[in-house]
């Protein structure tokens, strides 16, 4: 399959079109091969935008004239299998698709008898939805895939068992649950409804409307061996060593690891020999050497307890992970050219990272690993890698095994019985018979002198490190900490020794009369550093008291620490897959959240099967999401297109052969009457094409408006990126969208507008158009006739807000302006958000203001010439405090008020810092170019200033304040800079 595009006419070139070898008819056409049952083959010119159907009836003309007619059935006895775009054989029983929709793999197109296995069809289905055919994962021929799989597949039937019970209410509230307004109080929410919430049901090609009520509140391991090898020859005894050999010495480490606390490591350093013929640039892309080295590793010894069957001691945590690396040795690193008997240096290389690879001490199944095993390594690494391991990387094997430096492992055969965990059961016998036991019975008598000291350090930061004394003391008071500080868990859970099987037993049975924790208070738990099986069941417990609109907010981040689960079946996917089978709002960002990654190799097979136990749990819902599928496709080819033509054509001919191709049959129907990826409530009926646009960015994103004809709204705009990762935007947002939260809650509505913003795929995703909206730029450019002057016009934006706004409707404007500032001024100083110009500060006409674009996040301001261009903590310009004086200059009562204003939103959120913290934490794995590591959130903590007193932490804000009151006129400098830019561009 490929794409082209005809010269003739100018704009046509634009056009999606499908065809072989960029080969198509001027009159639209494209020669498809067709297989008949009889064995033979005909070759026709078929209308690409025709329907299979036309195209079957074409083709049964044409049979007549072929040998074995007589030998065929009725037309209607069969139907077209072709191999779609993800290689899977599909049958196109939907026979109102139109050929340039399906897009085959190959033009060819085979007739066959009507299927009566309903379960091949939906697997086509669902491999075509989430972008990878299932046949991958029967492929892979894995154990525990197949038993997940399986497990779900019983799982999913079983909830689609349920739905058949269902009223036709309760199935409309499951099917298209009703959006709740946040921002509403309870007791308001009661005074206006009832306690009630009024749903208003429309019927297309009706004008019947009934409305009904609903309550808002529905709702020990011995490695003998360890190679790696590639595919370069390998000479394995010094005398059979070439003239064209190299020898080279790497070094290695293995580290046994339980989330961040290291067990047991070892380093080894070991010769190869690789072939002298391949090509130079080996020595700059050491990670494709092809290397060999054998080395004894440390051994735990396995012992089996005669009153406890079954039991290694000692006995290694569950979820105990190897972690194995390869790099050069910078001792330094040598190249040795082998001339006959000699050996000379011919080259020095410093330090550099081969590969790595992790694989877990037990199984799936609780097994101790024994046997061969082929891991196939990673050659990727974080930009800060501690001591050259990576702990938090997959446990997942790479899949591209063509490329991959692969180590064999050896495991002890253990020829008596096969060593197993032991089972929960187990583990709690064993913490009552310590419990028991008069040397261990040691209760807290005495601790209550400590609990001062206890508080201190339970009160610290989740980034605060814990020194041995203070571990020390927090497990000797763990019943104190249970009674008295249950929020303790996370840094009790940091204390325990977890190679001590008698700590762990006790912490186990401690966990079961755990007092259940604030779900937000939960979310720490999920943590890289909390890796015990039970320890995130009890987290997992925790979030089920989230309702389905908290469980939205955080929902990218439990995405995301789907990547710390070793083993595909645990409580969180469950959890995931349960509330979202549950409601469709939430299924339908859990589906995008799972397909905009699962190209990523060590994620796809994890996050492919959980979006296959949603599609086998959710088919009503397969259609809605195929729809959309199809549009985001339809416009990722025509941003590509449009981003080949933009050298040829200038802009004015560029945006008519956009409305041109948006005209087609194939676009119209396909970007029509669907629901908004970024929001199910909302209905993209009609492509408004004479408003669409592309931006003047690089990447070309699409301008896209829709009439918008349900209950008569608004119209409603959405952009398409295609190359920009929007994962940062989302985040941002996201926490955005929290602070609007916590500051709600509290009593304060800053008015703040965090639009909606979702990645889709590779680097692409929508945005929310925020209507009736300028930018800051644009506002000042409009209100000057010189483009250097137009920043510092301190009347333009009052102006403007005049324009559109008088009498009490202007106080109202001022007033939302004056909240909002006051809202995005303390967002953008705590988050660290840089790169703030005036063509990402957006007004409504309104008042409202409002962000866009967060490309640099957490203090990465831009610098230039290794000049900081920001030297504000945060924008308050001049004209803003000229528009929340109300253009009077001594209205010191307004500007007192929105001072007041930025003071209160900052210590509430600073109240709140342990959770923006622990939601960072957890996107760690993401690989946002600006989130790396834990030191990159450090930011936040001095920002928030956590760690000092509420006053000390009120006067840094107001030093933070008064500064960016004094350098407001260096920001105006940037600006204006920026203005002459776009306007010199314009």
């Amino acid at each position: 399959m490929c794409f082209g595009f005809i010269m003739p006419p100018a704009m046509a070139d634009i056009l999606d079109i499908w065809a072989v070898d960029s080969q198509i008819a001027s009159d639209g056409t494209i020669p498809v091969d067709f297989l008949l049952p009889t064995g033979i083959y005909i070759q026709l010119e078929v209308p690409r935008e025709a329907t299979i159907s036309y195209i079957k009836q074409m083709l049964w003309k044409q049979v007549h004239n072929y040998p074995m007619f007589n030998l065929l059935m009725e037309i209607d006895s069969y139907m077209f299998a072709c191999v779609n775009q993800t290689a899977v054989y599909e049958e196109l029983e939907d026979e109102t698709r139109r050929l340039c929709d399906v897009r085959p793999f190959l033009p060819v197109l085979k007739l066959v008898t009507r299927s009566c296995d309903p379960g091949e069809k939906l697997d086509s289905k669902i491999g075509v939805l989430i972008g990878k055919g299932l046949h991958e994962f029967d492929g892979l021929k894995d154990p525990e895939v197949n038993e997940f799989r399986r497990k779900m597949r019983k799982f999913s039937e079983e909830k689609i068992l349920s739905l058949v019970g269902l009223s036709w209410m309760d199935w409309l509230k499951q099917t298209y649950p009703p959006e709740h307004e946040p921002s509403i109080p309870e007791n308001l929410e009661d005074k206006l409804y009832g306690g009630k919430l009024i749903v208003a049901v429309h019927f297309e090609n009706s004008q019947d409307v009934f409305s009904f009520q609903v309550s808002p509140n529905m709702n020990p391991i011995k490695v003998n061996e360890l190679a790696i090898q590639k595919r370069l020859t390998i000479h394995g005894k010094e005398d059979e060593i070439s003239p064209y050999d190299y020898v080279l010495q790497v070094s290695g480490r293995v580290e046994y690891v339980f989330g961040d606390h290291p067990l047991i490591q070892f380093q080894y350093i070991r010769n190869c020999v690789v072939n002298r013929t391949l090509p130079h640039f080996i020595l700059v892309e050491c990670c494709k050497i092809k290397k060999m080295y054998e080395q004894e590793m440390i051994a735990i010894e396995a012992a089996i307890n005669r009153n406890s069957s079954n039991l290694p001691l000692p006995l290694p945590p569950k979820k105990t992970r190897i972690i194995y690396h390869v790099w050069e040795n910078n001792n330094p690193f040598q190249i040795i050219l082998v001339k006959g008997n000699k050996l000379n240096t011919e080259e020095t290389v410093k330090h550099y990272p081969v590969a790595w690879v992790n694989t877990m001490v037990f199984d799936f199944k609780g097994q101790l690993r024994t046997g061969d095993i082929i891991l196939h390594s990673w050659s990727s690494f974080p930009d800060e890698l501690e001591e050259m391991l990576n702990p938090m990387g997959t446990v997942q094997t790479n899949p591209y095994t063509e490329n991959a430096t692969a180590l064999h492992i050896k495991f002890p055969e253990n020829k008596k019985q096969p060593y197993y965990y032991p089972p929960f059961d187990k583990i709690i016998e064993k913490a009552a018979e310590i419990a028991s036991s008069d040397s261990a019975n040691v209760s807290s008598r005495g601790g209550k002198k400590f609990l001062p000291v206890l508080k201190e350090i339970l009160d610290r930061d989740p980034l605060s490190q814990l020194c041995e004394n203070e571990m020390d003391l927090i497990w000797t008071l763990r019943q104190d900490c249970r009674e008295n500080f249950p929020q303790s868990l996370p840094k009790l859970l940091l204390s325990i020794k977890w190679n001590k099987l008698e700590d762990v037993a006790q912490l186990q049975a401690l966990l079961q009369i755990w007092p259940k924790l604030p779900p937000r208070e939960a979310l720490e738990l999920l943590d890289f550093n909390y890796p015990d099986q039970y320890v995130r069941e009890y987290a997992v417990g925790c979030l089920r008291q989230m309702s389905d609109e908290e469980l939205s907010q955080y929902l990218l981040q439990l995405v995301q620490v789907l990547k710390y689960e070793p083993f595909l079946d645990c409580a969180l996917s469950r959890f995931l897959l349960e509330r979202a089978l549950a409601n469709r709002r939430i299924g339908q960002f859990l589906f995008w959240h799972l397909r905009s990654e699962v190209h990523i190799p060590a994620v796809s097979v994890q996050f492919g099967v959980i979006l296959e136990a949603y599609c086998r749990g959710s088919v009503g819902h397969m259609k809605v999401l195929s729809k959309q599928v199809e549009a985001l496709n339809k416009l990722k080819t025509l941003n590509s297109l449009i981003k080949l033509n933009a050298v040829k054509l200038n802009r004015a001919k560029g945006k008519e052969a956009m409305h041109t191709c948006l005209k087609q049959s194939a676009y119209r129907e396909a970007l029509s009457d669907l629901q908004s990826p970024l929001n199910p409530c909302v209905i993209l009926s009609e492509l408004y094409v004479e408003k669409c646009k592309y931006m003047d960015s690089k990447m070309k994103p699409l301008w896209l408006v829709y009439n918008n004809k349900v209950f008569g709204e608004d119209s409603v705009g959405v952009i398409f990126k295609n190359g920009d990762d929007l994962r940062q935007d989302m985040l941002t947002l996201q926490m955005l969208r929290l602070m609007d939260l916590l500051w709600k809650e509290a009593g304060l509505d800053l008015r703040m507008l965090p639009y909606g913003c979702l990645a889709t795929g590779d680097r692409s995703g929508l945005i929310e158009v925020v209507s009736t909206s300028e930018t800051i730029a644009d506002i000042q450019l409009n209100s000057s006739n010189v483009a250097a002057a137009a920043a510092f016009n301190k009347d333009a934006l009052l102006n403007w807000l005049k324009e559109y706004n008088s009498g009490d409707d202007l106080d109202r404007a001022i007033e939302e302006f004056t909240l909002s500032c006051a809202g995005y001024c303390v967002a953008s100083y705590v988050l660290g958000i840089g790169d703030r110009h005036s063509d990402n500060i957006m007004v409504k006409k309104t008042g409202q203001l409002f962000h866009i674009d967060f490309g640099h996040i957490l203090g990465n301001f831009k610098s230039k010439f290794g000049i900081k261009r920001e030297r504000v903590p945060f924008i308050l310009t001049y004209d803003f405090i000229h528009v929340i004086q109300q253009g009077k200059t001594g209205n010191t009562e307004k500007f007192g008020r929105f001072r007041q204003c930025c003071e209160d939103a900052y210590l509430i959120l600073r109240r709140h810092g342990n959770l923006f913290i622990t939601l960072f934490a957890l996107m760690l794995t993401a690989g946002l170019p600006e989130l790396t590591s834990v030191k990159d959130i450090q930011y936040l903590k001095d920002s928030l200033a956590l760690g000092k007193s509420e006053e000390e932490a009120l006067k840094q804000f107001k030093q933070k304040f008064d500064e960016a009151l004094r350098e407001s006129w260096t920001t105006k400098v940037n600006w204006m800079a920026h203005t002459v830019r776009k306007d010199y561009r314009s």
